[in-house]
Protein backbone atom coordinates (compact mmCIF):
# COMPACT_ATOMS: atom_id res chain seq x y z
CA UNK A 1 0.00 0.00 0.00
CA UNK A 2 1.34 3.71 -1.01
CA UNK A 3 1.60 6.54 1.10
CA UNK A 4 -0.48 9.41 -0.71
CA UNK A 5 0.03 13.10 0.48
CA UNK A 6 -2.39 15.50 -0.70
CA UNK A 7 -2.19 19.37 -0.88
CA UNK A 8 -4.88 21.47 -0.77
CA UNK A 9 -7.38 18.85 0.35
CA UNK A 10 -9.77 21.35 1.53
CA UNK A 11 -10.39 22.27 -2.27
CA UNK A 12 -13.23 20.69 -4.59
CA UNK A 13 -10.66 18.08 -5.96
CA UNK A 14 -8.86 17.28 -2.58
CA UNK A 15 -12.62 17.13 -0.79
CA UNK A 16 -13.47 15.20 -3.67
CA UNK A 17 -10.46 12.67 -2.85
CA UNK A 18 -11.13 12.26 0.55
CA UNK A 19 -14.40 11.27 -0.52
CA UNK A 20 -13.85 8.78 -3.11
CA UNK A 21 -10.06 7.56 -1.58
CA UNK A 22 -9.81 3.86 -1.62
CA UNK A 23 -6.67 1.54 -2.16
CA UNK A 24 -3.77 3.61 -0.73
CA UNK A 25 -2.99 5.03 2.55
CA UNK A 26 -4.46 8.92 1.73
CA UNK A 27 -2.58 11.65 4.20
CA UNK A 28 -4.88 15.14 3.41
CA UNK A 29 -3.40 18.34 4.35
CA UNK A 30 -5.54 21.59 3.85
CA UNK A 31 -3.68 25.04 3.56
CA UNK A 32 -3.75 25.57 7.57
CA UNK A 33 -2.01 22.22 7.96
CA UNK A 34 0.65 22.87 5.07
CA UNK A 35 1.23 26.04 2.98
CA UNK A 36 2.86 24.32 -0.17
CA UNK A 37 4.62 28.00 -0.52
CA UNK A 38 6.72 27.72 2.89
CA UNK A 39 9.42 25.61 1.75
CA UNK A 40 10.06 24.58 5.53
CA UNK A 41 6.72 23.31 5.85
CA UNK A 42 7.01 21.28 3.25
CA UNK A 43 9.88 19.41 4.02
CA UNK A 44 8.82 18.89 7.71
CA UNK A 45 5.51 17.53 6.20
CA UNK A 46 7.31 15.41 3.62
CA UNK A 47 10.45 14.00 6.86
CA UNK A 48 7.01 12.83 8.73
CA UNK A 49 4.29 11.41 5.57
CA UNK A 50 6.94 9.88 3.72
CA UNK A 51 4.78 9.60 0.68
CA UNK A 52 5.03 7.58 -2.27
CA UNK A 53 2.98 10.06 -3.63
CA UNK A 54 1.85 13.49 -4.17
CA UNK A 55 -0.97 14.93 -5.49
CA UNK A 56 -0.67 18.64 -5.61
CA UNK A 57 -3.99 20.13 -5.28
CA UNK A 58 -2.86 23.58 -3.91
CA UNK A 59 -3.35 26.35 -6.04
CA UNK A 60 -4.41 30.47 -5.56
CA UNK A 61 -7.32 30.32 -7.87
CA UNK A 62 -8.92 33.74 -7.69
CA UNK A 63 -8.54 34.53 -11.12
CA UNK A 64 -9.77 38.42 -11.02
CA UNK A 65 -7.81 38.66 -7.65
CA UNK A 66 -4.89 37.67 -9.09
CA UNK A 67 -4.51 40.50 -11.07
CA UNK A 68 -3.88 42.58 -8.73
CA UNK A 69 -2.03 39.93 -6.52
CA UNK A 70 -0.02 38.49 -9.04
CA UNK A 71 3.44 37.51 -6.74
CA UNK A 72 1.05 35.92 -4.64
CA UNK A 73 -0.14 33.77 -7.17
CA UNK A 74 3.43 33.27 -8.91
CA UNK A 75 4.97 32.36 -5.52
CA UNK A 76 1.86 29.54 -4.93
CA UNK A 77 1.10 28.40 -8.64
CA UNK A 78 4.62 28.71 -9.92
CA UNK A 79 7.39 28.50 -7.45
CA UNK A 80 5.26 26.31 -4.85
CA UNK A 81 4.67 23.25 -7.57
CA UNK A 82 8.67 23.78 -8.23
CA UNK A 83 9.62 22.90 -4.97
CA UNK A 84 7.30 20.24 -4.36
CA UNK A 85 8.81 18.54 -7.18
CA UNK A 86 12.23 18.97 -6.24
CA UNK A 87 10.95 17.49 -2.78
CA UNK A 88 9.55 14.78 -4.60
CA UNK A 89 12.66 14.10 -6.53
CA UNK A 90 14.70 13.80 -2.99
CA UNK A 91 12.55 11.80 -1.55
CA UNK A 92 11.91 9.22 -4.78
CA UNK A 93 8.17 10.35 -4.56
CA UNK A 94 6.00 10.96 -7.88
CA UNK A 95 4.04 14.17 -8.15
CA UNK A 96 0.88 14.63 -9.96
CA UNK A 97 0.21 18.11 -10.14
CA UNK A 98 -2.92 19.78 -11.39
CA UNK A 99 -3.04 22.87 -13.65
CA UNK A 100 -5.82 24.69 -16.14
CA UNK A 101 -6.46 25.78 -19.85
CA UNK A 102 -5.72 28.72 -19.01
CA UNK A 103 -1.96 28.27 -19.87
CA UNK A 104 -3.68 28.44 -23.69
CA UNK A 105 -4.73 31.81 -25.27
CA UNK A 106 -7.98 30.58 -26.32
CA UNK A 107 -7.01 31.68 -30.19
CA UNK A 108 -7.76 28.03 -31.48
CA UNK A 109 -10.98 26.68 -32.59
CA UNK A 110 -10.41 22.82 -32.61
CA UNK A 111 -9.50 20.62 -29.35
CA UNK A 112 -6.39 21.54 -28.12
CA UNK A 113 -3.56 18.94 -27.48
CA UNK A 114 -0.82 19.03 -24.52
CA UNK A 115 1.55 19.98 -27.20
CA UNK A 116 0.06 22.63 -28.59
CA UNK A 117 1.43 26.30 -27.80
CA UNK A 118 1.10 27.89 -24.83
CA UNK A 119 0.03 31.22 -24.40
CA UNK A 120 -2.02 32.92 -21.06
CA UNK A 121 -3.99 35.73 -21.09
CA UNK A 122 -4.14 36.37 -17.62
CA UNK A 123 -1.86 36.22 -14.13
CA UNK A 124 -3.61 33.15 -13.40
CA UNK A 125 -2.90 31.05 -16.51
CA UNK A 126 0.49 32.48 -16.74
CA UNK A 127 1.53 31.38 -12.82
CA UNK A 128 -0.14 28.21 -13.69
CA UNK A 129 2.13 27.74 -16.63
CA UNK A 130 4.71 28.87 -14.91
CA UNK A 131 4.34 26.15 -12.42
CA UNK A 132 4.52 23.41 -15.04
CA UNK A 133 7.56 24.68 -16.05
CA UNK A 134 8.66 24.40 -12.70
CA UNK A 135 7.94 21.49 -11.93
CA UNK A 136 8.93 19.74 -15.55
CA UNK A 137 12.36 21.39 -14.95
CA UNK A 138 12.76 19.65 -11.18
CA UNK A 139 11.50 16.75 -11.72
CA UNK A 140 10.34 15.72 -15.53
CA UNK A 141 10.88 11.85 -15.01
CA UNK A 142 8.78 11.83 -12.15
CA UNK A 143 6.07 14.55 -12.64
CA UNK A 144 2.74 13.88 -14.52
CA UNK A 145 0.97 17.21 -14.96
CA UNK A 146 -3.37 17.36 -15.66
CA UNK A 147 -4.83 20.38 -17.01
CA UNK A 148 -8.30 20.66 -16.10
CA UNK A 149 -11.03 23.36 -16.57
CA UNK A 150 -14.36 24.92 -15.29
CA UNK A 151 -14.19 22.46 -12.21
CA UNK A 152 -17.01 22.42 -10.24
CA UNK A 153 -18.50 19.86 -7.59
CA UNK A 154 -20.85 19.90 -4.27
CA UNK A 155 -18.39 21.53 -2.62
CA UNK A 156 -17.00 25.27 -2.59
CA UNK A 157 -17.64 27.74 -4.98
CA UNK A 158 -18.10 27.05 -8.13
CA UNK A 159 -20.07 27.93 -11.75
CA UNK A 160 -23.13 25.49 -10.87
CA UNK A 161 -23.82 26.77 -7.17
CA UNK A 162 -23.78 30.10 -8.37
CA UNK A 163 -26.29 29.67 -10.73
CA UNK A 164 -28.53 27.85 -8.73
CA UNK A 165 -28.14 30.50 -6.40
CA UNK A 166 -29.17 33.01 -8.47
CA UNK A 167 -32.26 31.07 -10.27
CA UNK A 168 -33.88 30.77 -7.22
CA UNK A 169 -32.74 34.36 -6.64
CA UNK A 170 -33.73 36.41 -9.93
CA UNK A 171 -36.28 36.34 -12.57
CA UNK A 172 -33.66 36.66 -15.22
CA UNK A 173 -30.08 36.41 -15.50
CA UNK A 174 -27.58 36.59 -18.68
CA UNK A 175 -24.46 34.44 -19.14
CA UNK A 176 -21.72 35.04 -21.42
CA UNK A 177 -21.96 32.74 -24.76
CA UNK A 178 -18.60 33.66 -26.39
CA UNK A 179 -16.30 30.91 -24.52
CA UNK A 180 -16.64 27.86 -25.48
CA UNK A 181 -14.89 24.54 -22.77
CA UNK A 182 -15.61 21.43 -21.61
CA UNK A 183 -16.93 21.71 -17.72
CA UNK A 184 -15.40 19.13 -15.14
CA UNK A 185 -16.64 17.74 -12.16
CA UNK A 186 -13.84 17.35 -9.81
CA UNK A 187 -15.38 14.13 -8.65
CA UNK A 188 -14.65 12.38 -11.75
CA UNK A 189 -11.41 14.17 -12.15
CA UNK A 190 -10.85 12.50 -8.45
CA UNK A 191 -11.81 9.17 -10.16
CA UNK A 192 -9.14 9.55 -12.64
CA UNK A 193 -6.32 9.98 -10.35
CA UNK A 194 -6.99 7.58 -7.95
CA UNK A 195 -6.85 5.10 -11.28
CA UNK A 196 -3.51 6.83 -12.32
CA UNK A 197 -2.08 6.25 -8.94
CA UNK A 198 -3.02 2.36 -9.44
CA UNK A 199 -1.69 2.02 -12.47
CA UNK A 200 0.54 -0.34 -13.19
CA UNK A 201 3.22 1.64 -15.32
CA UNK A 202 3.41 5.28 -14.58
CA UNK A 203 3.60 7.61 -17.85
CA UNK A 204 5.17 10.60 -16.89
CA UNK A 205 4.07 14.18 -18.99
CA UNK A 206 1.40 16.34 -19.60
CA UNK A 207 -2.04 15.26 -19.86
CA UNK A 208 -5.74 17.02 -20.24
CA UNK A 209 -8.54 15.88 -18.45
CA UNK A 210 -12.46 17.40 -18.11
CA UNK A 211 -15.43 15.85 -19.20
CA UNK A 212 -16.68 15.20 -22.90
CA UNK A 213 -18.82 17.65 -24.78
CA UNK A 214 -18.61 21.29 -26.28
CA UNK A 215 -20.61 23.98 -24.79
CA UNK A 216 -20.71 27.68 -23.84
CA UNK A 217 -21.26 28.93 -20.30
CA UNK A 218 -24.97 30.18 -21.26
CA UNK A 219 -25.46 26.49 -22.72
CA UNK A 220 -24.10 24.85 -19.25
CA UNK A 221 -26.32 27.34 -17.78
CA UNK A 222 -29.42 26.29 -19.50
CA UNK A 223 -28.73 22.67 -18.82
CA UNK A 224 -28.64 23.44 -14.83
CA UNK A 225 -32.08 25.47 -15.40
CA UNK A 226 -33.46 22.36 -16.81
CA UNK A 227 -32.05 19.91 -14.09
CA UNK A 228 -33.64 21.98 -11.03
CA UNK A 229 -36.56 23.24 -13.09
CA UNK A 230 -36.33 26.80 -12.76
CA UNK A 231 -38.72 29.23 -14.09
CA UNK A 232 -35.90 32.04 -14.12
CA UNK A 233 -34.82 33.54 -17.74
CA UNK A 234 -31.53 32.86 -18.96
CA UNK A 235 -30.06 35.01 -22.12
CA UNK A 236 -27.14 34.70 -23.72
CA UNK A 237 -24.69 37.86 -23.48
CA UNK A 238 -21.17 38.52 -25.44
CA UNK A 239 -18.04 38.99 -22.66
CA UNK A 240 -17.93 42.55 -23.71
CA UNK A 241 -21.27 42.70 -21.43
CA UNK A 242 -19.66 41.17 -18.69
CA UNK A 243 -16.42 42.97 -17.93
CA UNK A 244 -14.21 40.70 -15.41
CA UNK A 245 -10.61 41.87 -14.24
CA UNK A 246 -8.56 38.93 -16.01
CA UNK A 247 -9.48 37.90 -19.73
CA UNK A 248 -11.15 34.33 -20.09
CA UNK A 249 -9.68 32.36 -22.92
CA UNK A 250 -12.73 32.07 -25.98
CA UNK A 251 -11.54 28.99 -26.63
CA UNK A 252 -10.45 26.42 -23.81
CA UNK A 253 -11.77 22.96 -25.23
CA UNK A 254 -9.41 19.75 -24.35
CA UNK A 255 -8.19 16.78 -26.48
CA UNK A 256 -8.20 13.90 -23.61
CA UNK A 257 -7.13 10.79 -26.12
CA UNK A 258 -3.57 10.83 -24.23
CA UNK A 259 -4.92 10.32 -21.03
CA UNK A 260 -7.54 8.12 -21.84
CA UNK A 261 -5.45 5.45 -24.10
CA UNK A 262 -2.32 6.15 -21.60
CA UNK A 263 -4.20 5.20 -18.88
CA UNK A 264 -7.57 4.01 -19.62
CA UNK A 265 -9.54 6.77 -18.23
CA UNK A 266 -12.88 7.10 -19.17
CA UNK A 267 -14.46 10.53 -20.13
CA UNK A 268 -18.25 11.08 -19.20
CA UNK A 269 -20.30 13.33 -20.92
CA UNK A 270 -20.67 16.94 -18.74
CA UNK A 271 -24.28 16.48 -19.31
CA UNK A 272 -24.41 13.20 -16.91
CA UNK A 273 -21.87 14.41 -14.99
CA UNK A 274 -23.56 17.49 -14.34
CA UNK A 275 -26.85 15.64 -13.42
CA UNK A 276 -25.18 13.58 -10.95
CA UNK A 277 -23.88 16.21 -8.68
CA UNK A 278 -26.96 18.52 -9.08
CA UNK A 279 -28.24 15.02 -7.87
CA UNK A 280 -26.01 15.31 -4.89
CA UNK A 281 -27.22 18.91 -4.34
CA UNK A 282 -30.40 18.09 -3.67
CA UNK A 283 -30.29 15.31 -1.64
CA UNK A 284 -27.63 17.26 1.06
Amino acid sequence: MKTVLVTGAGGQLGRELKRLAAGHHFVFTTREQLEVDDPEQVQAVFADVKPDWCVNCAAYTAVDKAESEPETAFRINGDAPGFLAKTCRAAGARLIHISTDYVFDGSRNIPLKEDDPTGPINVYGASKLEGEKQVLREYSEGALIIRTSWVYSEFGNNFVKTMIRLMNERPAIGVVDDQVGTPTYAADLAAAILMILSARKFLPGIYHYSNEGQISWYQFALAIRFLIDSPCKVSPIPTTQFPTPARRPAWSLMDKTLIRDSYGVPILAWERSLAACINRLQKA
